[in-house]
């Protein structure tokens, strides 16, 4: 089967990003057919204009609908895109050059109806944006937790950068109407309709995350709030790795409660770890400071996660109550 790709690119609010990433389009090596797939979702600041500028270089189509969240948005581009093989970014991302290329050759090699790649932090991204980048990828966090090589067939593609057959969208419906959690959601369901997923190691993606600590907290609280809600939905996808971040911060406050009591031997097992993490850090980015940031980013990280997750598994287990009642701020109201 000969693959044509549909990238589809839902926006809200970001012409700037969207502009970096189309810009990194016209540097790719693929030379085949592929189209771009650019979903308005409500925005007040309209991508319209930058779009309009790469019309004539790139073949793109541009949709305008109500805003109804990232995971509808990539089903209205899938519904309306020509293409066979849909591939799935991040208004925040940037491709490097041979980003469509390593997917072709990939699936060539051995297909799947389904992939996910890494992410990286581009030379040119901020100490806060490259320290965020290490505490979300790193083997030494939760980065190292999400899937492996060894285990490619139960890797959890993220929406940032993510493949999925035009036969494998159909067959499951696409993204629901959570957020965040709709990536995972959707894994587990196209696992139970029969489909395997699979990493591409080697096809990355620069994402920015242009966000500040205090909405990087609310950001991670919200994925460990998810969750235990997606191990509700897919019984037998709980993990005991998923308590981690919490038993880290439990333990991180107990590690004080013990170092008033003159018994500072967890304290330093802290101190160990977060050592390695700035230094981990520093080899990887060669930047002190990044380093440094890191080591705040792991600690926000696990904190908030960790937080998140606690709360929500009490919640969900201790009340009647459906998860869309319980946290309405994580679902999107597709009937408005």
């Amino acid at each position: 089967m000969e693959l044509v790709f549909s990238i589809i690119i839902p926006v809200y609010n970001r012409p700037d990003e969207i502009k970096e990433l189309l810009e990194s389009f016209l540097q790719q090596t693929y030379t085949h057919f592929y189209e771009i797939v650019i979903v308005e979702d409500g925005s007040k600041h309209s991508a319209e204009a930058v779009v309009s500028s790469f019309t004539d270089k790139l073949t793109i189509s541009y949709i305008k609908k109500e805003n109804s969240g990232p995971g509808d948005s990539r089903n209205y581009g899938m519904k309306h895109a020509k293409g066979n093989y849909f591939i799935i970014l991040d208004s925040d991302c940037i491709l490097p050059p041979t980003y469509l290329a390593t997917v072709a050759s990939s699936l060539q090699e051995h297909y799947t109806d389904c992939y996910g790649g890494p992410d990286t932090a581009h030379p040119s991204f901020t100490t806060v944006q490259k320290a965020i980048n290490f505490a979300m990828t790193s083997f030494l966090t939760t980065g190292g937790i999400r899937g492996k090589k060894s285990t490619v067939t139960k890797f959890q593609p993220r929406s940032f950068n993510m493949g999925i057959s035009k036969n494998a969208f159909l067959k499951t419906g696409g993204f629901g109407n959570i957020h965040p959690g709709e990536d995972p959601d959707l894994t587990m369901r196209i696992w139970k309709v029969g489909y395997d997923t699979k990493l591409l190691s080697n096809a990355a993606v620069y994402h920015k995350r242009r966000i500040n600590w205090s909405k990087f907290y609310t950001q991670v609280n919200k994925f460990g709030m998810v969750r235990p809600i997606l191990n509700k939905w897919h019984p037998g996808s709980g993990k005991l790795t998923y308590w981690f971040p919490t038993v880290f911060s439990l333990g991180f406050i107990f590690a004080f409660v013990l170092l008033v009591w003159d018994k500072p031997f967890l304290t330093w097992i802290y101190c160990s770890y977060f050592i390695f993490v700035l230094l981990f850090s520093f080899i990887k980015n060669k930047n002190f400071k990044v380093g440094l940031f890191s080591v705040l980013a792991v600690g926000i990280q696990f904190l908030g996660y960790g937080y998140g997750f606690l709360k929500s598994t009490i919640k969900i287990n201790c009340s009647n109550k459906t998860p869309q009642e319980l946290f309405p701020k994580l679902f999107f109201n597709l009937n408005q």
